[in-house]
Parts: structure tokens; C-alpha cells; sequence
């Protein structure tokens, strides 16, 4: 297995972040095989969703639907309604793994790999890409 960290920059506030080409260069060349992509935050996580349409500021709107920042959360540290951000991974999930076929992340059309980060605290993110050989 190879693997690597990237750090990405978030912000202040809550954010869908493409990651779709930072995985591809990781893959690149390398043929047949397994990704996985992992962030290692408590308030984090990797979807596989259109962006660039609308569908990433849809997808903070759910999860603030869901997940409401105010304060009816007992995880009371952090900025207001921070208690949701550690729910999160619970519906996201921190991870995601994807075929590679031929040195190419086999994702769909209009699939991108997305980091979703509703934490405005940390506007640091590390992300880890792994990649099994097949």
C-alpha cells in the first residue's frame, strides 16, 4: 500500500471542497487498484457528490436542516452549535474508497470526491489517500 497527506485550506465557515483532482494526481499512472481516501477530524467528512450546480451548497443546506448549529447540542466546546459538527461523521462519513482502473478513479459523469467540513474552527484540513494495488 502507498499512501500520502495533503493539507487543504477550509476556511471559517462551513465548506464542500473538490479533492476530485488532488486524488487523481495521487493515482495517476499507477494501474489497477483500490483508493481510499480518509480525514482524520472529528467534525469531517468525504462525499462522492455533483459540485459545481448548486449541489454542494444543497448538501449544507441538508446537513444544517439535519443538523442544526445551535446550542440544543450537549458537545458545548467549540463556536455555537459545534456539537453537530462531531454528529456529522455519522451521516458522512470520514472515508470513502473508489476503484481505480487503469491509473483512473472510476467515478461517475458528474461524481466528484468532496471533503465536507461544517467546521468553521479548524480552516485546516488533512486528508489521507491510500492506494492498494490490485
Amino acid at each position: 500500500m502507498d499512501t500520502t497527506v495533503i493539507t487543504v485550506r477550509t476556511g471559517d465557515r462551513p465548506a464542500v471542497l473538490d479533492i476530485t483532482g488532488e486524488a487523481e494526481q495521487f493515482v495517476s499512472g499507477r494501474g489497477d487498484g483500490l483508493l481510499h481516501v480518509f480525514v482524520p477530524h472529528a467534525t469531517a467528512g468525504i462525499a462522492i457528490i455533483e459540485t459545481g450546480a448548486g449541489s454542494d451548497e444543497d448538501l449544507l443546506t441538508a446537513v444544517n436542516d439535519l443538523l442544526p448549529a445551535e446550542d440544543r447540542w450537549r458537545h458545548r466546546h467549540g463556536s455555537r452549535g459545534h456539537g453537530r459538527d462531531h454528529v456529522l461523521p455519522a451521516w458522512i462519513a470520514p472515508y470513502a474508497s473508489l476503484p481505480v482502473i487503469g491509473g483512473r478513479i472510476a467515478l461517475g459523469t458528474w461524481q466528484s470526491i468532496c471533503l465536507v467540513d461544517p467546521n468553521g474552527d479548524n480552516p485546516q484540513r488533512q486528508i489521507r489517500f491510500s492506494f492498494l494495488a490490485g
